[in-house]
């Protein structure tokens, strides 16, 4: 079965070919959204011009091939003595990397980051390092920050009001009403 078509003749690729067609033109998007200072790609968007620009289409869902194509892009971004160009990629819902951002520090020779703040941190020093190379106007003293997507997220919880613990009737034990009066009694 064909993971990828040709839109012009309509001539199908296996995925590895797919992926092969696709990986420099996902390498040429992430170039240009690294030229960008605070740049950063949905998965969805980064898809959707690199199926364009290759002209390939599928009826593979995105969950099923775009953690190949990054997993590529990685390693040829390294071979090229590339930055982290995959740390540019993330979800529309929270502005995170995903898990396979592992495999950036696989390829580097580090440990996996099991903490998704400390994996963000990582991420964040990645896409500033991918702004200095791809030619960004840094602000003098800019410093790795997280997206403004998960920052805005991590704001909001921290104004959230702390959940108070459950007290708990000394007879039965069943938490309490907000009365404090268990029914029990």
């Amino acid at each position: 079965m064909a993971a990828f078509t040709r839109k012009t003749d309509g001539v199908e690729f296996g995925l590895e070919d797919g992926l092969a067609i696709l990986a420099p033109h996902a390498m040429t998007v992430l170039a240009r959204v690294g030229s960008e200072f605070g740049g950063v790609i949905t998965y969805t968007d980064l898809s959707e011009e690199t199926k364009q620009m290759g002209g390939l289409t599928t009826s593979m869902g995105l969950r099923n091939w775009i953690g190949k194509l990054l997993g590529k892009v990685v390693h040829d971004a390294n071979l090229a003595g590339l930055p982290p160009v995959t740390s540019l990629v993330v979800h529309i819902h929270d502005g995170m990397v995903g898990e396979g951002y592992s495999e950036v520090l696989a390829v580097a020779g580090e440990e996996p980051v099991e903490d998704p703040l400390e994996r963000e941190k990582h991420a964040a020093a990645a896409r500033l390092a991918c702004y200095r190379y791809f030619g960004a106007e840094v602000p003098e003293g800019a410093q790795p920050m997280l997206t403004a997507k998960l920052t805005a997220s991590i704001a909001r919880q921290r104004t959230r009001a702390p959940l108070r613990a459950a007290v708990t009737c000394d007879s039965c034990f069943m938490e309490l009403p907000a009365t404090g009066i268990c029914s029990c009694s």
